[in-house]
């Protein structure tokens, strides 16, 4: 089973027990506004995101992994990596995201979380290179890549939505964590 420990956070695959207090943080708009067409999702629709993700992890030997606070256990959202479908300009590439309840934000948890998946996806998967895709006035996100050195390396749109993306990656050869 992968596991990564940090300072305060548990980075881990996903256990049955996640998906009333994922499905929570998936309810709120605020935490969905900047995810996907921005609705909250539904407790069915939690349950396939983890089933996908856990189908991920054993297609690629990555994926999207439960973050969970060390000192309480608990559930504090999702971060990892996955390969990017859309849109064209990062396609196929592994990309970054995350998601954390509304209750852990400005706490430092989303970029030590995403810092040591970066150190994954080089030290243990010998990935080259990670992208991101950020919508541009998610300044929260954008503040996360920056401090993760990734770089902005353009701007697209989102096909199927319209709205304006940040395209972002980094050179896993140059990353220094």
């Amino acid at each position: 089973m992968t596991e990564i420990h940090t300072p305060r956070l548990l980075l881990r695959r996903w256990l049955d027990d996640d998906l009333i207090p994922l499905s929570d943080i998936h309810a709120d708009p605020d935490v969905m506004r900047w995810i996907g067409d921005g609705a909250p999702r539904s407790l069915e629709e939690t349950a396939q995101d983890i089933e996908d993700w856990e189908e991920e992890w054993d297609e690629e030997g990555f994926g999207i992994f439960a973050v969970e606070l060390l000192g309480s256990g608990e559930l504090a959202g999702a971060v990892g990596l996955y390969r990017a479908d859309s849109p064209p300009a990062i396609a196929d590439g592994v990309a970054i995201g995350w998601r954390l309840g509304r209750q852990f934000w400005g706490q430092g948890y989303a970029s030590e979380a995403a810092q040591a998946t970066l150190e994954f996806a080089l030290q243990d998967r010998g990935l080259d290179r990670v992208v991101a895709a950020c919508r541009t006035g998610d300044t929260a996100s954008a503040n996360v890549l920056d401090k993760l050195g990734m770089r902005a390396t353009g701007t697209t749109q989102d096909p199927s939505r319209g709205y304006d993306l940040r395209v972002y990656g980094i050179d896993l050869t140059e990353y220094e964590a």
